[in-house]
């Protein structure tokens, strides 16, 4: 295998990134030589970067405090208004909108139905003026949006930022979003998978390094992060584990296998076993989100209030979601699970009263370290912030792959 090589004019835009994120993640503020010891840099170094972040508008001066001998030093803080990011989460329910700051604080939020068009420009002309409306909203200066993210079911192809064939949104069908979007903006933009995105910003916002993140909304997604880094695979599609087989004499999934557990946890599912057991009644079609939405929201009431009947179908995907987890942690020897998407908070506690003694007890758990679950970092929309911290992620985090040369 050829050896890489050091990318030298890059090590500046790389300190300045790691100086920034060391900035970001102490938000008390911290001095110059404070730095300069977090980071290993000399501190001519860190004052150089600095000067260029404060020029920039990405960070502030904000008092003086003592931190060793001499006079007070500046203690430096991030500037939140110094950038802006725009997320935008694509679900078969509806597309979610997000204004964040460079601290990570939404600004501005907002929901539209999800255009059931087949044609890309009635699409792209829906969303952009989403987008112009929710920057028009928040009035602050458009020239400090850095770019806008999108969070996609999967598959997509980043390489050209298109929309595959994603499940339940049949009209979405290779549509070049990431193009036509930023023709239609005059922004960059960005396209991830939406588990992709709430991975980012998980490692964005939380502190875990090695995680599985287990996305629950309208269909279940599982995003990786190994040693800091997301896992994206070769064509960014990595993490689909819907198709896991969790019981081979399971319900039929529609990729032709039996027990898939991305087909017998989801909400939808959950909420046809409750109507056939007879727990819930009235519920119409459930080709239409909103009634199973509404249904699932029935269903999780239930058994957080203890029915038997529903406490019974929620703790069977908890312990389906177990068997599936312990096939992600064998193969990526990880320490902890998160959890999170826009289902997820109404079953919860109930899922949580089950599965993670589920995991612990099954006999094919191979690591014999602990195994943490924990709730995401960002608990409401994560995939739409996530996809604002894409841009964020892009400019501003270090990444050691930057100073490496491409191998021949």
């Amino acid at each position: 295998m050829d050896r890489t090589g050091t990318n030298l004019p890059a090590v500046g835009e790389y300190n300045q990134a790691v100086v920034l994120d060391a900035i970001r993640r102490r938000p008390h503020g911290i001095t110059r030589s404070e730095l300069a010891g977090l980071t290993a840099l000399s501190n001519m170094t860190v004052a150089n970067v600095c000067r260029r972040l404060l020029d920039a508008g990405l960070v502030d001066e904000d008092g003086r405090r003592v931190s060793g001998p001499g006079k007070p030093a500046a203690v430096v803080k991030l500037n939140p208004g110094g950038g802006f990011a725009i997320g935008v989460h694509i679900d078969p329910a509806a597309v979610t909108y997000v204004l964040v700051d460079l601290s990570g604080k939404v600004r501005g939020h907002s929901r539209t139905g999800t255009p059931a068009a087949g044609v890309p420009s009635a699409i792209i002309a829906e969303m952009a003026a989403a987008i112009e409306a929710l920057v028009a909203g928040t009035a602050v200066d458009r020239s400090r949006v850095l770019g806008i993210g999108i969070a996609s079911p999967g598959p997509v192809d980043t390489g050209d930022g298109i929309v595959l064939n994603p499940p339940m949104m049949p009209n979405w069908q290779h549509v070049p979003l990431r193009r036509a979007l930023a023709e239609a903006t005059g922004l960059p933009v960005l396209l991830e998978k939406d588990t992709t995105a709430a991975v980012v910003a998980e490692l964005w916002f939380g502190s875990s390094r090695d995680f599985a993140f287990m996305y629950y909304g309208t269909g279940l997604g599982t995003g990786l992060s190994v040693s800091g880094e997301v896992v994206r695979g070769v064509t960014s599609n990595a993490g689909d584990a819907g198709h896991i087989t969790v019981d081979p004499t399971g319900a039929p999934c529609p990729c032709g296998r039996r027990g898939c557990v991305g087909h017998i946890t989801v909400p939808r599912t959950l909420v046809e076993r409750a109507t056939a057991a007879g727990i819930l009644d009235g519920v119409g079609s459930l080709d239409d989100t909103a009634t199973v939405d509404d249904a699932f929201t029935r269903l999780a009431t239930l058994a957080a209030a203890g029915d038997p009947a529903a406490t019974a179908i929620v703790e069977d995907a908890a312990r389906a979601l177990a068997r599936s987890i312990v096939v992600i942690v064998n193969l990526l020897d990880i320490d902890t699970v998160i959890f999170g998407g826009p289902y997820w908070a109404p079953i919860a506690a109930t899922i949580m009263a089950v599965l993670p003694q589920a995991v612990r007890d099954d006999p094919a758990l191979i690591p014999p370290h602990p195994v943490r679950f924990a709730e995401s970092a960002v608990p409401v929309d994560v995939a739409a912030v996530g996809a604002a911290t894409l841009v964020l992620d892009n400019s501003f985090s270090p990444k050691p792959s930057a100073l490496l040369l491409a191998a021949d």
